[in-house]
């Protein structure tokens, strides 16, 4: 198996894990104790680099991420023990949108670099 595959499947694994984390009892939200904004974009942040580096479409990736924090925090208002924050929604947006733009910049940056090896002639 290789790299790229087990990557894909720990994105996925991750994902379940937001799910888990998020519709679960309250009391087992893992928190940081800094605050639960650092949470949510930190969290979203790694998650989206992590897709990123299994397909390599940050924007694309960025916008279903961003669709799927909005849906995981509107079903928080499901269970009793939770409510769903607009604000939560936002900072992981956030995060999201930070780390696509981080990938779209090494992502560019790789490419180009990528080009002008290909181009340079080898003494």
């Amino acid at each position: 198996m290789d790299f790229k595959r087990l990557l894909k499947i720990g994105c996925v694994a991750a994902l379940v894990a937001f799910l888990f984390v998020g519709l679960g009892p309250s009391a087992w939200q893992p928190r940081s104790g800094i605050g639960w904004q650092v949470d949510h974009f930190a969290g979203y942040f790694v998650l989206t680099l992590m897709f990123c580096a299994a397909w390599p479409r940050p924007f694309l990736v960025g916008g279903g991420l961003i669709v799927f924090a909005a849906l995981l925090e509107a079903l928080q208002a499901i269970p009793p023990d939770r409510d769903s924050n607009i604000f939560a929604v936002l900072y992981s947006a956030a995060g999201v949108l930070a780390a696509a733009l981080v990938a779209d910049i090494f992502i560019r940056a790789r490419r180009q670099f990528q080009a002008k090896r290909v181009e340079t002639p080898k003494p």
